[in-house]
């Protein structure tokens, strides 16, 4: 198969890693909160795989994320808390949980997609409330002792560690997306995402390529859990959770799908958006944040990173 060439990092794709890395320094006090929106950046990114290069509408992808939070939580909590061990089998773990299910998945349309993956999360959630004795129920997994990353650095109070760590692997992982959805193996993705019946008569093989992405997708959004579990040192039952799908959902169509780095932009701006409209108004927050959403979707096709597109297109740049 050839090997199509990786363009280089844009000027624009420069600045847009150096935020993160200047608001290490800018913003000490937020590093939780920041660790927090690379962690959801990471997860909403396995799902743009999913969602904006193939098409598959999905529910349940928490379910995933759980997994790998457990996986990196247990490990921990038994005495193998090495952080980057527990990162590679919490997404060992959750690919092949995504690959055994997606034989269900990808057999199916949309509205059986929807339903497969919803109830495969919900599976997961009440199968994590009933083994309360290994995940602690509702209670959640605590006792989670984590280990110095690389034995040099350990994961304090101040969030400094969490923070850059969170920030290496969403970088590392998102340049292999990057990669991988610029390859043929990429470019068939698009062409089933514009016309699935025609892809058959080019000679691509839809089933297994919807099965390898949604594998990929899988074990991502585990090392996504797993961060979250190895930096708060806490697993929630929530993690498995309809609500955390959802919001995933929202990030997407915030930043817009397809793009990779609307993924990125989406969760960034539902964090901030949620932290401040709580902050602001704790009863009613959810309020302005729908209204929000609602005027993206009338006036911003394709989230902020399609109107950035189309603004650029205006413009007359390349």
């Amino acid at each position: 198969m050839t090997r199509l060439p990786t363009p280089a990092w844009s000027k624009a794709e420069i600045a847009f890693w150096l935020i993160p890395i200047a608001a290490f320094f800018l913003f000490p006090h937020y590093l939780t909160l920041g660790s927090q929106i690379l962690i959801a950046g990471l997860f909403a990114l396995s799902l743009d795989l999913i969602l904006g290069y193939a098409r598959i509408i999905s529910l349940g992808h928490a379910a995933f994320f759980g997994l790998g939070a457990y996986t990196a939580g247990l490990l921990a909590k038994h005495g193998y808390g090495e952080p980057l061990s527990g990162l590679v089998l919490a997404a060992i773990i959750a690919a092949a949980a995504g690959w055994l299910t997606s034989f269900l998945i990808v057999r199916g349309q949309d509205l059986t997609r929807l339903m497969v993956t919803l109830g495969i999360g919900l599976m997961l959630y009440e199968t994590a409330n009933q083994a309360s004795s290994i995940t602690g129920g509702i209670d959640g997994l605590s006792g989670v002792e984590m280990k110095k990353l690389l034995g040099l650095f350990g994961f304090g109070l101040d969030g400094r560690t969490a923070y850059l760590y969170s920030l290496a692997v969403l970088f590392v992982v998102f340049n292999a997306a990057r990669v991988l959805v610029r390859s043929p193996f990429g470019l068939s993705l698009k062409g089933i995402r514009e016309g699935e019946r025609r892809m058959p008569a080019i000679g691509a093989s839809v089933r297994r390529k919807l099965v390898a992405v949604y594998t990929v997708g899988a074990g991502i959004a585990g090392v996504a859990g797993a961060l979250l579990a190895q930096t708060t040192q806490f697993v929630g039952i929530d993690v498995f959770g309809f609500q955390r799908s959802a919001e995933l959902m929202i990030m997407l169509v915030l930043g817009g799908t397809g793009y990779l780095y609307g993924a990125l932009i989406g969760a960034a701006a539902f964090m901030i958006l949620q932290d401040y409209l709580a902050n602001l108004n704790p009863v009613y927050w959810q309020l302005w944040l729908g209204f929000l959403l609602v005027l993206l979707v009338l006036f911003a096709r394709g989230g902020l990173m399609g109107g950035l597109v189309t603004l650029r297109s205006r413009l007359g740049k390349p």
